[in-house]
């Protein structure tokens, strides 16, 4: 039982020094910053299938389906962000 709440206070613990540490990130650096952590969503995602993969229960078979959904929505997002933040540095066709 006690494992539980010592697993919770790290979740929470990590949830806040995630904050502070991106909240100190210039505005002009976090495109950047999350394209170039696409392989991290990609380890995430793998990681929840694993978690899937080993439940047992519902409840656990929820919370694995609920982590693969959010990691996958994650991986992508991040891939769509790159690619836009890529298209915006290619010159134009039309010599302007």
């Amino acid at each position: 039982m006690m494992d539980g709440f010592i697993a919770i206070y790290i979740f929470i613990l990590a949830g806040f020094v995630g904050y502070e540490v991106i909240s100190k990130v210039p505005v002009i650096l976090h495109t950047p910053l999350m394209s170039g952590s696409n392989f991290v969503h990609g380890i995430v995602l793998v990681g929840a299938m694993v978690v899937l993969g080993q439940a047992e229960g519902f409840m656990e078979q929820l919370v694995g389906f609920i982590a693969v959904v959010l990691a996958a929505g994650n991986a992508v997002g991040g891939y769509v962000v790159t690619e836009r933040m890529l298209e915006m540095f290619k010159s134009s066709k039309g010599g302007k």
